[in-house]
């Protein structure tokens, strides 16, 4: 099994993760420097909570819990699909 399969295999959402899982992936761009890449249910699932963050911060909203669920959702990007990360939210 190579390195991106066993990281794919291992792949859970984390238990203080309270957005909606959904059934499908999907390919999603980024959304300044254009880079697509196809993501799973998961990692679609924390993406748009990842952007949900972003963009509520974007608009004013900085509450603490806010800001440490974006922060925890880079760090599961980081960890769990690195390449994703690199490509949608470095």
């Amino acid at each position: 099994m190579n390195m991106k399969a066993k990281l794919k295999a291992k792949q859970q959402l984390p238990k203080w993760f309270k957005g909606e899982l959904y059934e499908e992936g999907a390919v999603v761009r980024n959304r300044f420097g254009g880079g697509e890449i196809e993501l799973n249910n998961i990692e679609l699932s924390m993406y748009d909570l990842v952007m949900g963050c972003v963009i509520m911060a974007e608009m004013g909203h900085h509450d603490t819990k806010l800001i440490t669920d974006l922060r925890k959702g880079l760090d599961w990007f980081r960890t769990h699909s690195p390449t994703a990360y690199m490509v949608l939210l470095d």
